[in-house]
């Protein structure tokens, strides 16, 4: 963790800029290149720049969940959204899509809601990889740390 001025502004400037991209990204995905997967990097830097300017607990405070449990959701949501071509009798992860597209956001069907878990796992894992990098402590500060001097 750096105390800079500069990268602590833009730190704060960048966090509602890259999760606003994170969104577009993740929405625009199957008519053009993006989708859950980049989305979901885009979202983890956002955090991940923080966890830089301002050190782990800040970080965790961003978004106040749990990022392996969120991780898990994200692979459950997206493992879901197969089911329905089965209950139809065709193969699993066939794609419904919404007959009129929604002003705005696009085309909904199920491969949206797929990606949509592909982004919540994405954040869930990369973040909880960083924290947990980030929060691990240095085994010569923890050996200095129990001979020190009352």
């Amino acid at each position: 963790m750096y105390d800079s001025i500069i990268l602590r502004s833009v730190a704060r400037l960048m966090l509602p800029i890259l999760l606003m991209l994170a969104v577009f990204m993740l929405l625009r995905g199957h008519n053009l290149p993006g989708g859950g997967f980049i989305g979901g990097l885009v979202a983890s830097c956002a955090i991940i720049l923080q966890l830089v300017a301002f050190g782990p607990d800040f970080a965790r405070r961003v978004l106040r969940v749990n990022y392996l449990s969120l991780a898990a959701f994200g692979v459950f949501f997206a493992a879901v959204w197969g089911l329905p071509a089965l209950l139809t009798g065709q193969p699993y992860m066939t794609a419904f899509w919404i007959p009129d597209p929604i002003p705005g956001v696009g085309k909904i069907g199920t491969p949206v809601l797929f990606d949509l878990g592909v982004f919540f796992g994405v954040v869930g894992v990369t973040t909880q990889i960083a924290l947990l990098l980030a929060e691990e402590r240095n085994p010569r500060e923890a050996s200095d740390a129990g001979t020190a001097a009352p």
